[in-house]
């Protein structure tokens, strides 16, 4: 699978470069397991592959969903907004709760909760109505379960009832049984994948091999999990945030894309694709790193959250800039919190640049070793644009309290970063 120039030995499958001898070079290497679960950690290459299908698909606005508190004695903001509304205005952005996080009633003194919670987010309350359980109401909602991929799975906790909180632990309330919130695994969004002009390693053709048997055993054989890595048009190899083949092997076929390949099929576990437009971000940087900034002022937040990781992916360990250094922010494009982390990244280390893409990792960037060490200076040109996009409320994307231009300054004068607003 490497060339004969570089055997790999000794190396990683990030630290290879990769090639193979057909007119269609390969694009994509996965690395990871056969016979394996989410538990086991095998980072071996199984594949090249020319294509792969199924992978980076569009699907349809995540819908909004709908609850009910049942049995609910309200408290707080929930009780004074079902007080004050008309019944005309329920359902409508005056009726509008924000977060409501479902936890378990407290437990003795000193134990450990029996089940850490659920967190509903963007909250519309939508009406009332009276109960079975005296002296209280059920209540409609709708808004969406915090979820990290939409196929996931919400399990009922073993509870007796459940309290209701909004931000900063407030109380809401106390309610007997909630509907809407709790479900089964999802079906797989695309329910298979192709692995398209496949050159399969040992592993896979071991699992190839017993496609035809039906027992369990040979099932579980069949089993892949691996993440897939972009190939350059060097032959190297970097990760795709996001990126996994996850599922069982039940099909192979000769690929019309050049001898000795396989088209492999793969039918996927619960999992959702990656974003078209991520494939278009991919194909920009195959060839080369960006040579010019702001590539990814044309696309929507979540692209943009992508190019972000795909700049991690691609990021080169530098020595950082000594203190003192002064780096140059082009804020034309920072109309939302992810345009910030792109213009940041590409201020600190060039176009392509990486410099966090939450927080979290803004703030591990500032501890140094990601291009610059604090203290420096950080002149932000056409501030404006950011003052007029980030500001104080809600982000509905994130299901959290938007980030704001003014949380941003004090977060880095607080790590010594000194920001001249221009």
């Amino acid at each position: 699978m490497t060339t004969d120039a570089d055997s790999g030995a000794g190396r990683t499958p990030v630290q290879r470069r990769w090639a193979w001898a057909h007119p269609v070079a390969p694009r994509w290497l996965l690395v990871g397991g056969i016979g394996v679960d989410d538990s086991d950690e095998d980072d071996i290459p199984l594949a090249l592959c020319a294509e792969i299908e199924g992978l980076f698909v569009d699907l349809p606005s995540r819908q909004r969903e709908r609850f009910t508190l049942v049995g609910c004695a309200p408290e707080g903001a929930l009780a004074e907004l079902l007080d004050r509304l008309p019944v005309e205005a329920l359902g409508t952005e005056r009726a509008w709760l924000g977060d409501i996080c479902l936890a378990a009633p407290p437990g003795s003194p000193g134990s450990s909760p029996s089940w850490w919670g659920e967190d509903l987010g963007d909250v519309v309350v939508l009406g009332q109505r009276p109960s079975t359980t005296p002296r209280a109401v059920d209540i409609e909602l709708d808004g969406f379960v915090h979820l990290y991929d939409r196929t996931d799975a919400v399990v009922r906790p073993d509870v007796a009832g459940f309290v209701l909180l909004g931000r900063d632990d407030t109380r809401y309330g106390t309610c007997r049984d909630v509907t809407g919130v709790f479900r089964e695994q999802a079906a797989p969004p695309v329910p298979q994948i192709r692995l398209l002009g496949c050159r399969p390693e040992a592993p896979l053709l071991t699992a190839l091999g017993a496609v035809s048997n039906a027992s369990k055993a040979a099932r579980r054989r069949r089993r892949i999990r691996a993440e897939v890595h972009m190939t350059a048009a060097d032959g190297s190899a970097r990760p795709v945030s996001g990126a996994v083949v996850s599922g069982t092997v039940v099909a192979g076929e000769p690929s019309c894309l050049g001898a000795g390949l396989f088209d492999v099929t793969v039918d996927s576990d619960p999992r959702e694709p990656l974003p078209l437009g991520v494939l278009d971000i991919l194909e920009g940087w195959r060839v080369r790193r960006p040579a010019m900034r702001n590539m990814w002022a044309g696309y929507d937040r979540e692209l943009r959250d992508h190019w972000a990781g795909v700049a991690l992916a691609h990021r080169v360990d530098a020595a950082d800039r000594p203190p003192g250094t002064t780096y140059d922010l082009d804020g034309r494009y920072v109309t939302d919190i992810e345009g910030f982390y792109c213009a940041i990244g590409e201020a600190i280390n060039g176009p392509g640049g990486y410099f966090g893409w939450n927080l979290d990792a803004l703030h591990d960037c500032l501890r140094g070793e990601f291009g610059a060490r604090i203290p420096f200076r950080l002149v932000w040109h056409d501030s404006a644009v950011a003052r007029e996009h980030l500001v104080t409320g809600y982000d509905k994307r994130l299901l959290a309290p938007a980030t704001s231009l003014d949380q941003l300054l004090d977060l880095l004068a607080a790590e010594h970063v000194e920001v001249d607003l221009r």
